[in-house]
């Protein structure tokens, strides 16, 4: 029995999410205001995940590995007060925070996220 790779809001480049064997894959976050401060991008790149999450029927307390990408070191502790205000009591995911350019100069983060099926 196979268990096909499910892909959602699946574009020319890329989808925005993918599940195969009870894990959820998701596509690099971006906030949607290029302009606004890093608590601001953060609160909305975390509420795209959580739409992903939920549209697939799981949430940030089964987020397996994230991944932040930070494009100004000097906004690791504003991204850091709202992720700690965001992330599930208990659950904090195992995460890696990086610098790196990202591919737009009013982008301040990109996260990437993988999380666990709800059972």
């Amino acid at each position: 029995m196979t268990n096909p790779v499910r892909r959602f809001h699946v574009g020319d480049r890329l989808s925005e999410m993918a599940i195969h064997h009870g894990t959820v894959y998701l596509a690099g976050q971006v906030p949607e205001d290029e302009t606004s401060d890093i608590r601001t991008q953060t609160r909305q790149v975390l509420a795209a995940i959580d739409k992903l999450l939920a549209e697939a029927h799981t949430d940030n307390a089964h987020i397996l590995m994230a991944q932040i990408f930070l494009a100004d070191p000097a906004d690791f502790e504003g991204m850091n007060e709202v992720w700690d205000d965001w992330v599930a009591p208990g659950d904090a995911p195992p995460r890696a925070t990086v610098q790196a350019k990202l591919m737009r100069a009013g982008w301040r983060l990109e996260i990437v996220v993988t999380a666990a099926l709800r059972v």
